[in-house]
């Protein structure tokens, strides 16, 4: 769980899970001070870190040595839909086989599951 707080200063916003304690904000441009990443941007590294995560596990696991991994994600958003974009990049070499299940893996790390599903949104006020 993540608790989060806006307080005074211009749209920059506190989050904390407990042990971490990171934080939100707006560019200058939509009135921020552009203090951390945007509202769009933490989905993108919540994308990003697992995508990362989950292909290590895998490539430690079949023992590949697919060196240093990068993920560049974004997300574009169109009137009745949102595209978001993984490009990978590995260090060393991979063959076309190891390619295809590369990409397997990352489509089935939990965040990529959550935002591709039918997750049900609930607010409520207390």
């Amino acid at each position: 769980m993540v608790q989060s707080l806006i307080g005074n200063e211009q749209y920059k916003v506190t989050h904390s899970n407990g042990r971490h304690t990171f934080y939100g904000d707006e560019p200058e441009a939509l009135g921020g001070k552009d203090t951390a990443p945007a509202p769009d941007e933490l989905p993108e590294a919540a994308l990003a870190s697992c995508t990362l995560v989950t292909l290590r596990m895998y490539t430690n696991h079949k023992q590949w040595n697919a060196g240093d991994i990068k993920v560049s994600v974004s997300l574009i958003r169109e009137k009745d839909k949102s595209i978001i974009n993984r490009e990978l990049q590995f260090e060393h070499e991979v063959n076309e086989e190891q390619k295809q299940r590369l990409m397997q893996v990352a489509k089935a790390c939990p965040v990529s599951k959550t935002l591709s599903g039918n997750a049900e949104m609930i607010v409520n006020i207390n």
